[in-house]
């Protein structure tokens, strides 16, 4: 069963090492709390689709993916669509 949007918001965990890996799939400069930020706001969005592949959770919304482990909750990277 895929967790509510809320489930995400509540659990969404990073590592140091996501937030560079952000900026370099992205191709930003954004600060911590500006990528917290858009992956909170990304996870709002009623338009994010939520599917599970595997161990991990996509969420896609009209211009980013977000991957998402589905044990731990722990963003792994994300990706332009």
């Amino acid at each position: 069963m895929i967790p509510t949007r809320q489930e995400f918001l509540d659990n969404i965990c990073y590592t140091d090492l996501v937030f560079g890996r952000v900026n370099k799939k992205l191709k930003t400069n954004y600060l911590i709390d500006e990528i917290k930020n858009l992956v909170n706001q990304i996870i709002s969005d009623p338009e994010t689709t939520i599917n599970k592949q595997g161990k991990n959770y996509y969420l896609q919304n009209k211009s980013i993916e977000l991957v998402v482990n589905s044990f731990n909750f722990r963003l792994i990277t994300t990706n332009r669509i």
